[in-house]
Formats: C-alpha cells, sequence, structure tokens
C-alpha cells in the first residue's frame, strides 16, 4: 500500500519548514513517502489503496469518511511507534490538553497523545471535561456566531484549563487558547522543541488564510 504524509493546510500556513522536517523523518524511519498537499476538502486522485499519514484532525476526519480506497493515520500513531524519532525531555513540565473535536471519538488519537507527552517527560494535568468527552476550543462556532461571541466561547474553554500550558494538536485550537489568555503548545513545536507562536490570531483573518490555501490546493 502506498503511504503519503498530508501535513495539512494549517501546519502549512503555520510552519511549513516542520511540515518538511516531519516528512524528511518520515522518508528515512519509513521509507519512499510522498508528499500530499491536496487539501483533504478535494477528491485525493491518490492511484490505488493508499494510506494517509496526517497531522490535522479535520483530515483524520475526512480521509476515515469521504474516500474509498484511502485510510489514514495520525502522525502520533506513528511516531508512537517510533524507536528513532529523537524526542526532547521537558523534565516533567505540566501541561494539561485540550483534545480536537474532529477526533473526540477516536481514543487511538487520544492515546497516541498522551504516548507523545510521556516520551518527552511531560507531566499531563488532565481537565475536566477531556478525551471523548472534552469540549469544542471554540473555533467551531465560526461562522455560527458573530466573532465577538466566538472569542467568548474560546475563552471560556480556555478558563477550563488547569493549568497555563495547554498542549492541542489543532492549529486552530492553538489560535483559541492564546485568545482565552493561555499559552498553547501545539504538539508539532514540541516535537521539535519549538516555541508555539501566534500568528495571525483574528478568526476572520486566520480562516481567510485557510479558505484560500484550501482552494489554491
Amino acid at each position: 500500500m502506498k503511504k503519503v504524509f498530508a501535513p495539512g493546510c494549517a501546519l502549512m500556513i503555520y510552519k511549513p519548514e516542520l511540515g518538511r522536517k516531519i516528512l524528511e523523518f518520515l522518508n528515512k524511519d519509513l521509507g519512499n513517502i510522498d508528499e500530499h498537499l491536496t487539501c483533504c476538502r478535494h477528491e485525493p486522485n491518490l492511484e490505488g489503496e493508499a494510506q494517509v499519514i496526517n497531522t490535522c484532525p479535520g483530515c483524520d476526519r475526512r480521509y476515515r469518511e469521504l474516500y474509498d480506497s484511502v485510510s489514514t493515520i495520525s502522525l502520533w500513531e506513528v511516531l508512537a511507534n517510533s524507536n528513532t524519532f529523537p524526542f526532547p525531555d521537558y523534565k516533567g513540565k505540566e501541561m494539561t490538553i485540550n483534545d480536537a473535536c474532529p477526533t473526540r471519538n477516536e481514543e487511538r488519537v487520544h492515546n497516541a497523545i498522551r504516548d507523545l507527552l510521556k516520551k518527552m517527560n511531560i507531566n499531563l494535568v488532565e481537565p475536566k471535561n477531556t478525551r471523548t468527552k472534552g469540549k469544542c476550543c471554540g473555533d467551531n462556532y465560526y461562522g455560527v456566531l458573530p466573532v465577538e461571541q466566538v472569542k467568548e466561547q474560546m475563552k471560556k474553554r480556555a478558563s477550563e484549563m488547569p493549568v497555563e500550558d495547554v498542549v492541542v494538536y489543532c492549529v486552530s485550537c492553538s489560535k483559541s487558547m492564546y485568545i482565552g489568555g493561555k499559552k498553547p503548545r501545539y504538539i508539532v513545536d514540541l516535537l521539535f522543541g519549538e516555541d508555539t507562536v501566534p500568528g495571525t490570531l483574528e478568526p476572520d483573518q486566520w480562516h481567510a488564510q485557510v479558505d484560500k490555501f484550501i482552494s489554491e490546493h
């Protein structure tokens, strides 16, 4: 079965260089992995049976549900089983987590993320509403509620986080946690020892960037 790596729209807007680093590692670890930049909202046009290695929770859901002959696995599951990835050591630092909505019922993803945090020596403090009982970061309300009300939802969810540093595995979740006054730690940044930076924060501007990338890919 052919394997491809889909970094996803959000990561390629946020830090495309980290997408390239992941691809380099996958090629060393698994061998001959092509990059797949076609957005998951479009027909993937992959020949024959193919497995997509994803980083985006939305991609994970769409590849599972929408396309024939395509299966998907999260990068987190791949790395959780890796004996060669150079995991950084965060020396027992306390962090909490916001699980992404599209993978709310995907315990394989929840477990893999937590395995990675253990490998990085991160002490995870679970919020009250977590895993399959997790709540939306607030971003899903975009386009449904006025932007200021969307921000209030983001602040509400952020206020439920028991410690300042919040692990996220969705770039939009990182924006929500910033707006909510917390310190998001995007899992890809953590894996490569980098800080998570705000970038474009305003929901209108961020969603416009994502929509532009989707239309071009």
